[in-house]
């Protein structure tokens, strides 16, 4: 019979070496076909962070606002 309060492991605090940490969350629409490239790269949040980090900055290169 499975343990009802879960795996120990699972309730281990989370640390990491980030200057700051990722609290918050963003979600958006894709079509299949993006999604399924995506999420088919090792360690795909990573590089959606980098990708959305990149596009900001050069966002601010160019002089326009950023909301």
């Amino acid at each position: 019979m499975p343990n009802p309060k879960g795996n120990p492991e699972n309730l281990k605090s989370f640390t990491t070496d980030r200057d700051k940490p990722l609290t918050g969350r963003l979600a958006f629409r894709v079509t299949e076909e993006v999604e399924a490239k995506v999420k088919s790269l090792d360690n795909y949040p990573e590089f959606c962070r980098q990708a959305i980090a990149k596009a900001l900055s050069e966002l601010e290169g160019s002089g326009d606002e950023i909301i």
